[in-house]
């Protein structure tokens, strides 16, 4: 794994971070309380064997968690491992990053975009439309450095993101934006608004993380000049149906 791809995870823990974390032989458990993959993945932190693996889904079903493996650059030989156990690949995710001074070269068009924390009733409804309830808030409450970025478009509420920073480096999470409001230019306008408020913080470097499968998405953020610094995916085994 590339020194900036180990980076971006350890800020994406401080960001975005679990409500525990507990270190048990060559792994970082983590309780999410509900609050996605990200906060609930089990990582390793050096080499692993198969009773490495079974005492990592022991210990996530103790959490009263379904056994979930985050794989990053440089985790090959654990992801063979899982696959041979029958755990699948889900929601494969880039990496981006990109200097804020690269997104605040002209200013916002006034009442497009404004940070806001706590967030607004309207914050919570259209990131609620995203699937990003009160567990995934309470997430957010637990960065420190944090603010929330609600957009205007159309005269009307349009998107809202989270921003926090970790080690020096921004980081956007939940970027939602209304599907009427979409392919406007909001989700740039927000990124903008991002890259602002980190450099009212002292901050020079932007980080975003998209699943592959979002295109709308990574299209926004290479077409606004980020790059590709890093990739992770998980591995979870498919739930039975009777």
């Amino acid at each position: 794994m590339s020194a900036i791809a180990q980076q971006l995870n350890n800020i994406c823990d401080g960001t975005w971070p679990a409500a525990a974390t507990k270190r048990q032989g060559p792994w970082t458990l983590r309780y999410g309380q509900g609050g996605g993959k990200r906060v609930s993945a089990a990582t390793a932190d050096g080499p692993v064997q198969k009773t490495d693996i079974y005492t990592a889904e022991v210990a996530m079903q103790c959490m009263g968690q379904a056994p979930l493996f985050m794989i990053r650059d440089g985790d090959e030989a654990l992801d063979q491992l899982l696959e041979a156990q029958g755990y699948n690949v889900v929601d494969p995710v880039v990496m981006y990053s990109i200097s804020v001074n690269a997104l605040t070269d002209f200013e916002i068009p006034l009442v497009t975009t404004f940070c806001v924390w706590e967030p607004l009733a309207i914050m919570a409804e259209i990131w609620a439309r995203g699937g990003i309830g009160p567990a995934r808030l309470d997430v957010m409450s637990r960065a420190v450095n944090k603010t929330g970025i609600l957009s205007r478009w159309n005269e009307q509420p349009a998107g809202a993101a989270f921003a926090a920073i970790s080690d020096g480096v921004c980081m956007v999470h939940a970027v939602e934006i209304l599907e009427h409001q979409r392919r406007q230019g909001v989700g740039a306008w927000m990124m903008r608004q991002a890259a602002f408020w980190a450099a009212e913080q002292g901050v020079q470097e932007l980080a975003v993380l998209c699943t592959t499968a979002n295109a709308a998405a990574n299209g926004l953020y290479k077409s606004l000049g980020f790059s590709e610094k890093g990739h992770y995916h998980y591995r979870q085994k498919q739930k039975e149906t009777s």
